[in-house]
């Protein structure tokens, strides 16, 4: 079980609180749709959740492993397990898609690796692997930058599952991406959580949260307003999270 207790996430020199007394807890392999308006503090409790953002206060615990104690960003070591997915995937355009599954995401290996682009001659089967069981077999050795936005995002998460991460925060990897690739973005998450057991939190439009996730977070002012497993939202609850 993964549990946050009371997490509380300031800017400006805490003057302005973006997150206020979060607590919720989930299981290990969960697909968790996070709704809300633009500005509710989605994307800010995504990157606390992925150990990108200190917190100010609470605490993080994963099976009983305190991640995160009174506040503060979590150990080092510990951020290999986590992966953070923007809307836009931060790869090397002039790279192929299999040198950058290779050589990792700033925060989840070492700047050294990702800067030399050294890696071992045993990872690249494993690479290779993740590519074909998400269809990007026949893009290994295309650059990046000529990989389409659905493709993009397929190879950001093989990258983050080839360097260990149990746990992957996605903001709103659907954006911008046509309707049948962004379907295929969250069936991919939803394979992840059940053959793999990765747990996988996602901002998302509402109709793909209801359709996919197997628990659904509603926030609004920086306020977790809706906690429940993954159903259509009444229109009160809509009303709730400023999207009725």
């Amino acid at each position: 079980m993964i549990k946050v207790s009371h997490l509380k996430k300031s800017v400006d020199g805490n003057k302005k609180q973006v997150l206020c007394d979060i607590s919720t807890e989930f299981a290990q392999g969960e697909l968790v749709g996070i709704v809300g308006a633009s500005g509710s503090g989605k994307s800010t409790l995504l990157r606390c959740l992925a150990l990108r953002d200190s917190w100010n206060s609470g605490d993080y615990t994963w099976n009983e492993d305190k991640l995160i104690e009174g506040g503060g960003k979590g150990s080092h070591k510990m951020r290999s397990r986590f992966a953070y997915l923007e809307q836009n995937p931060s790869l090397y355009p002039e790279r192929t898609a299999l040198k950058n599954v290779l050589i990792g995401q700033v925060g989840q290996v070492s700047a050294i690796r990702r800067f030399t682009g050294m890696v071992r001659s045993d990872d690249y089967m494993g690479a290779m692997d993740e590519l074909e069981k998400f269809g990007l077999l026949d893009k290994a050795h295309v650059k990046a930058g000529k990989l389409s936005g659905g493709e993009k995002q397929r190879v950001a998460i093989c990258r983050a599952l080839v360097h260990g991460a149990k746990f992957i925060a996605a903001d709103e990897p659907t954006i911008g991406l046509d309707p049948k690739s962004a379907e295929r973005v969250i069936e991919t998450f939803s394979q992840l959580c059940k053959t793999q057991g990765t747990t996988v939190v996602t901002a998302l439009p509402l109709e793909l949260a209801e359709k996919y996730c197997t628990r659904i977070w509603g926030v609004q002012s920086g306020e977790l307003k809706i906690d429940i497993v993954g159903r259509r939202l009444t229109a009160g609850e809509k009303r709730l999270i400023d999207l009725a």
